[in-house]
């Protein structure tokens, strides 16, 4: 079993739970995902099964797109919801105050990480520090805010549409925006929409795919691994540079200098290429062996 299965993580699922799960109904060891989501968070996971698990490390650099909800005048030690208050102060920002404060937010950017992360100092997770009351200093990350609007308000909620670049923190996100205006704030709900070219409206729940699975439709519901770079040209081996394929060799090529899609004369995908100075060389191979 090869492909890719789009699942739309639940409340209080941690990701590795997905795989664990997932595992077991699918009777494969090999699974992985690109962008771990909190447990708090839903939304989508992109789930690599099989021999697609190779393609995972292409997946992780892609743009996400959240929809987030901004609770302003609370602070908290994990900038989420879920955290110990550390302030309340009294909001009185208008819309077009906060509308104003989100342009500062867009494009390129240093982000200091969350103590609630799962980011290694010192052979140590930054949350088994701040579990034991310790903080240390983090070193801001460059990150990138492609879009951050505004959409309206539930309650006492905002919410924002997000895209941004990996390594992005949208609780951090949020928490800085109330700082910014004076009042504190915290991240409320979360939710991925997108990931690359993958929506959320093509994922299925973990209840989903046993149902598939037991009716012996699973496999229908993978998506091909080179639908991930379905962005990039495509061409076709012919059967003595498939050969060459197989063995690992780059071969000439007449193609521009670019990436490519390359598939056997059957139509299979064999490898994500690379044409470079009239030569085919291998980024990344897919084909079964």
């Amino acid at each position: 079993m090869n492909g890719i299965l789009l699942v739309d993580k639940e409340q209080d699922w941690t990701s590795n739970d997905v795989v664990i799960k997932l595992k077991g109904i699918l009777h494969e060891r090999r699974i992985g995902h690109s962008g771990t989501l909190d447990p708090m968070a839903t939304g989508l996971l992109v789930v690599f099964v099989g021999r697609a698990t190779r393609a995972v490390e292409f997946a992780e650099h892609d743009r996400k797109r959240y929809l987030a909800c901004l609770r302003l005048g609370i602070t908290t030690d994990t900038q989420d919801i879920t955290g110990s208050i550390l302030e309340r102060k009294q909001v009185c920002v208008t819309e077009a105050e906060l509308v104003s404060a989100l342009a500062r937010f867009r494009g390129e950017q240093q982000q200091i990480p969350p103590m609630y992360s799962a980011i290694r100092v010192g052979g140590k997770r930054l949350y088994e520090i701040a579990r034991k009351g310790g903080e240390i200093q983090r070193a801001p990350r460059p990150i990138t805010i492609h879009e951050l609007r505004l959409l309206g308000k539930e309650g006492e909620d905002w919410l924002l549409d997000v895209s941004c670049s990996k390594g992005t923190y949208i609780r951090t996100l949020c928490h800085d925006i109330g700082q910014s205006l004076g009042c504190g704030a915290c991240m409320s709900a979360l939710r991925r929409t997108e990931a690359g070219s993958f929506s959320v409206d093509d994922a299925l729940r973990i209840a989903d795919v046993q149902r598939l699975r037991d009716e012996g439709k699973i496999e229908s519901s993978l998506l091909p691994v080179d639908s991930l770079f379905s962005r990039e040209m495509s061409c076709t081996a012919t059967e003595s540079e498939t050969r060459r394929i197989y063995c690992g060799s780059d071969y000439p090529t007449a193609h521009e200098d670019g990436v490519y899609r390359v598939y056997d004369p059957d139509g299979r995908f064999l490898m994500l290429g690379r044409a470079e100075a009239g030569i085919m060389k291998t980024i990344k191979s897919f084909y079964e062996v």
